[in-house]
């Protein structure tokens, strides 16, 4: 992999992350800035998975594994059950 691809499934990660916000259903309390990371999270882990199973040039299937990896980590991350959730309300009451 070069440089150039992973530079690019960070760029796709900001769509990626804003996709998979409108995705998941509810309300998540969680702000743009984490949102884009985990955008770039699920981009980079849809990647590096379709390139180890499939090989690299699958480009729709990337982005469809990228957008399920992001919002299966944005439902985590804005559950209201979630440690991360609890953790994010306690320092935001303070």
């Amino acid at each position: 992999m070069t440089l150039l691809t992973i530079i690019t499934w960070l760029i796709i990660g900001l769509v990626i992350g804003a996709v998979a916000h409108l995705l998941v259903p509810g309300r998540q309390r969680i702000g743009l800035i984490l949102t884009v990371l985990i955008g770039i999270v699920g981009a980079l882990v849809g990647g590096f998975v379709t390139a180890a199973l499939l090989g690299a040039g699958h480009v729709i299937i990337t982005f469809i594994v990228s957008l399920i990896v992001a919002a299966l980590l944005i439902s985590a991350v804005s559950h209201p059950r979630s440690r991360l959730y609890h953790r994010r309300r306690r320092h935001l009451l303070r």
